[in-house]
């Protein structure tokens, strides 16, 4: 026979059988405040280091004329500048959802990401059309010397970034500052090819220079490519698959769940929405039914980030005879 379903009962109003647990909501902004305020620390701080490395490597640009090390200084700088976009996107997420905005503000954060993979794809351009000039009109450099210790600074500085914006982008789930934690390390291979560059003209081979800042050109590419794809799947609501299976997995150890149907979750920015339908024995009371979806909720949410919310809609079904 056909199972029945229907709403098991209407709140005060006419309502469908529908629940959030408010005291959850209330929860899961804190956290997202918390998140946006680790994710600014983050950014302030690596903001400063790229911002000092940039200025240190333009000094020594300035004196030697590397365009392998100008090329990395460009990448450089224009990552100082990606924090500008993040930072605006992690202000704005602290603001409560108003009539208009009704789920927030958090989908900014994903605009800030898109922001970052046009600025660097703009400092790629950049690093070509330098690298390209100098291999049609080649010249030595000067303080090679000096050219590979900016290198192995420059290595040093992206790489304590990354370890910090992977950390902090990790522990608040937003995939951009994630993102642009790998950017980083990428960025200090790119510097590490730098003082590679410089030693190699020292040894006689001007032309490992602009190569150098060639290769560096491509690398950026690809991680802006890739960037750009993991972005792309945040803005059109993709989720990770292990999410909606935790989702599910979590009302199969739930008393009182019969099944557990249509579990939908999207990012926004790093804050989950998720909802889920829940049947409930008919028999079972509003009160009780309400009960049983807290349970369900706080079952996924040990399992899911801080910053996690989720409707639930609940059914009853018949018993199959």
């Amino acid at each position: 026979m056909a199972h029945d379903t229907h709403q098991i009962a209407e709140h005060p109003g006419g309502h469908r059988g529908e629940h959030r647990h408010h005291g959850h909501s209330h929860g899961v902004t804190n956290a997202s405040y918390i998140g946006s305020e680790r994710g600014l620390w983050a950014l302030k701080y690596s903001f400063a280091i790229l911002a000092a490395g940039a200025l240190m490597q333009l000094a020594v640009v300035m004196l030697s004329g590397s365009v392998a090390l100008l090329a990395d200084m460009i990448h450089n700088a224009a990552d100082a500048a990606t924090a500008i976009p993040l930072a605006i996107a992690f202000i704005a997420v602290r603001r409560p959802p108003s009539e208009r905005f009704t789920y927030g503000y958090g989908r900014l954060e994903d605009f800030a990401g898109l922001a970052i993979v046009l600025i660097i794809l703009g400092s790629t351009f950049v690093i070509g059309f330098k690298s390209i000039e100098r291999l049609m009109a080649p010249r030595p450099i000067a303080m090679p010397s000096a050219v590979a210790a900016a290198g192995l600074i420059g290595f040093a500085a992206n790489e304590a970034i990354a370890l910090l914006r992977i950390r902090v982008g990790r522990e608040i789930n937003s995939i951009a500052l994630e993102a642009d934690g790998y950017h980083a390390r990428a960025d200090g291979l790119a510097s590490l090819a730098v003082a590679a560059g410089a030693i190699a003209v020292r040894f006689g081979l001007p032309m490992a220079d602009p190569l150098v800042g060639l290769a560096i050109g491509a690398l950026v590419a690809m991680i802006a490519l890739q960037a750009a794809g993991a972005v792309l799947v945040r803005m059109l609501d993709g989720v990770e698959s292990r999410i909606i299976v935790e989702i599910q997995h979590a009302a199969g150890h739930v008393e009182g769940i019969d099944d557990v149907a249509n579990v939908r979750a999207r990012w926004l920015g790093h804050q989950l929405e998720a909802e889920a339908e829940i049947a409930v024995d008919p028999a079972t009371s509003l009160r009780e039914a309400t009960a049983i979806a807290d349970r369900f909720r706080h079952a996924a949410a040990e399992h899911l980030p801080a910053a996690f919310n989720m409707r639930v809609v609940i059914t009853a079904r018949e018993p199959v005879h």
